[in-house]
């Protein structure tokens, strides 16, 4: 068992390396890499993303054979897989961010950006949304196994993926207005928030997808 953490250039991953070393069983090894050759060893695909969309898949697009490898293992092949922040933007049809940017196109919708109402108080909420907010779940999923609705992660962005299928929703969370925090679809998974920084709840997470088998 090989869980692979995607790099394509897209910030330090070291520190959800460390999280999902923490919590991968005896029998797992995790792997960072940017070699499409890798995600063919690998049992489940992480897909970080810190940054702008455009940037993100002009890196992943820039490796080559990522893209191609990504379809295959994930798609077609049905591996677990989990976008983390902009990772899970990747998944969106496009990205509204500094233009238009198509994605990966596995999930219709379109990452746009975060248009907060104020608060009750009439102050103006902040963009990026950056700090602690509470989970609201739409449905079960095995990811998120064991995890109490109202349960805290965190949060680093300024867009959002809004889908076209609302059954493609998992999570939601509230700043100013509903924010999607985590969507799936089959084998399939990923979450607005960063688990690797979400503390026990991130963890619980990263343990639940390492153990998940669609």
């Amino acid at each position: 068992m090989k869980a692979v953490i995607v790099d394509y250039g897209s910030g330090n991953l070291r520190s959800a390396a460390k999280a999902f070393e923490r919590m991968a069983p005896s029998a797992c090894r995790i792997e960072v890499s940017g070699e499409a050759a890798a995600l063919a060893e690998a049992s489940h695909i992480v897909l970080p993303g810190v940054g702008a969309f455009a940037d993100c898949k002009a890196g992943l697009d820039a490796r080559p054979g990522l893209v191609a490898a990504l379809e295959r293992q994930v798609r077609r092949e049905g591996k677990p897989f989990l976008g983390i922040c902009v990772g899970m933007q990747l998944m969106a049809s496009r990205g509204r961010e500094h233009g238009t940017t198509e994605g990966l196109g596995w999930i219709e919708g379109e990452v746009v950006a975060l248009r907060p109402k104020p608060a009750p108080d009439g102050t103006a909420l902040k963009v990026p949304h950056m700090g602690w907010n509470e989970l609201a779940f739409q449905r079960d999923h095995p990811v998120f196994a064991g995890i109490a609705p109202g349960a805290h992660v965190y949060f680093v962005h300024g867009f959002h993926l809004m889908p076209e299928r609302r059954d493609d929703v998992i999570a939601a969370a509230d700043y100013g207005g509903p924010v999607i925090a985590a969507v799936a679809r089959d084998n399939m998974i990923g979450t607005q928030f960063h688990p690797e920084k979400s503390q026990a709840t991130g963890l619980a997470l990263i343990a639940n997808f390492l153990a998940w088998r669609p």
